[in-house]
């Protein structure tokens, strides 16, 4: 099974918590990702996911107003690198979430998905 360090995207989208949902949800549709890492400076505050645009959506807020900072998950979980791909999807699937931000040295360098995790085990077809 490979690392995260193997199968993770090395250059995760990121955003401060003051920018408006509308604006990263735009962003995250153009660059085709499901989630952004939420800085503060060089100190990760949180991950603001699909869902989050989702829930965000259903509160009826202005979200050219509304900022990901009120709609974030702060503190999330993160790995390390060197974990398995394996143990990564044992931890989003029990603790019910899809991204996992990858951490070296207090620094994120990267962020893995479930589907990054279980595409290292399922092949499509030719």
């Amino acid at each position: 099974m490979p690392t995260l360090a193997e199968i993770m995207t090395k250059d995760p989208f990121v955003v401060g918590a003051d920018t408006t949902v509308a604006d990263v949800a735009a962003q995250m549709v153009k660059q085709r990702v499901g989630s952004a890492v939420i800085m503060d400076g060089a100190w990760l505050a949180g991950i603001f996911t699909e869902r989050d645009v989702l829930r965000a959506a259903a509160s009826g807020k202005d979200l050219t107003a509304s900022t990901v900072g009120e709609w974030m998950t702060p503190d999330p979980m993160t790995a390390e690198p060197e974990m398995d791909a394996g143990e990564a999807a044992q931890v989003m699937l029990s603790r019910g979430f899809r991204h996992l931000p990858v951490m070296e040295s207090n620094r994120v360098t990267g962020i893995v998905s479930l589907r990054d995790v279980l595409s290292t085990r399922v092949r499509r077809p030719d």
